[in-house]
């Protein structure tokens, strides 16, 4: 671990884990919150950096580190045995870039949607229902795709209603030069949303777990992505909320990123996480239903 100065003029430690999978054998240096700030192969002692802000202490870590590893780990097994798995040829009917925005939301809409007369008395008795949730959901899966979208002439991938295992789906995906982002949506209409360290309250009601899940959401990506991608894969997991009036973050140790629709943007000039080519292997794997089938 190496105690460093960060550009942001704090203290900053930086961890080293060793990653070794598909042939490959690797110290990875990280930050607190478990972002890759770059990398070294164990075998030819070359160093990756990922972030430039923090290369001189990447280095100095991770030299440290080889030096007192100087012998690598052989692999148990030959590397032919750990060949990275393949998917099947993509097919139309696999291909998840052609879902819409809410498209799982749609989905259930129109095969089980109310009737008029159904529609009718809800209004009148004023009863929620879980189309009313739907419909809800639906709406505000379409506002923040079309904010990500717009990401795509920043050299973003963008795909959206990624359907899991058990009925549940990742609502959108971002992939591109600043790592891979795992966005769930909520839509609370003039709501006041409150989001701390470990919980999410609307209009001061009780808390929801919102960012639990959206951290285990992030996890189910990533085993997904590095299962046939052969190299580590970063996934961030994102809380959008959608038409709230007001929004108030507090926490101070919060690992999932929280913004309103418009602030996606925020997210289009990160960059040094991925290469051009790795972008386009990570999409390629994120965009075939198969690779999500067991997920």
């Amino acid at each position: 671990m190496l105690r460093a100065e960060s550009g942001r003029g704090g203290l900053v430690e930086l961890k080293v884990t060793r990653w070794k999978r598909y042939g490959h054998d690797r110290w990875y240096a990280n930050l607190p919150d478990g972002t890759a700030v770059g990398w070294a192969d164990v075998r030819t002692g070359d160093i990756t950096v990922l972030v430039a802000e923090y290369r001189d202490d990447v280095i100095a870590v991770l030299t440290h580190h080889l030096r007192n590893n100087p012998e690598p780990v052989l692999p148990q097994r030959a590397p032919e045995a750990e060949a990275r798995p393949m998917l099947p040829p993509l097919t139309p009917a696999d291909d998840l870039s052609t879902n819409r925005p809410g498209e799982s939301l749609r989905d259930l809409l129109d095969k089980s949607g109310p009737g008029l007369i159904e529609r009718v008395v809800s209004r009148l008795l004023r009863r929620p229902t879980a189309w009313d949730g739907w419909r809800k959901g639906l709406e505000g899966e379409k506002r923040v795709g079309a904010e990500l979208d717009r990401l795509a002439r920043c050299g973003w991938r963008v795909l959206h209603s990624i359907p899991l295992a058990n009925n549940v789906d990742v609502d959108h995906l971002l992939i591109g030069p600043g790592g891979v982002f795992s966005i769930n949506t909520k839509y609370h209409h003039n709501k006041v949303v409150w989001v701390g360290n470990d919980a999410v309250k609307v209009n001061h009601g009780k808390p929801a777990p919102y960012a639990r899940k959206s951290r285990a959401e992030a996890k189910r990506v990533v085993r997904v992505l590095e299962h046939y991608c052969g190299f580590p894969v970063p996934v961030d997991p994102v809380l959008v909320f959608v038409g709230v009036a007001d929004l108030k973050v507090v926490a101070t140790q919060l690992s999932v990123r929280v913004y309103q629709e418009r602030q996606v943007a925020a997210l289009a000039p990160l960059s040094g996480v991925l290469t051009a080519g790795q972008v386009e292997q990570v999409y390629s794997v994120a965009r075939h239903r198969q690779a999500w089938s067991k997920a």
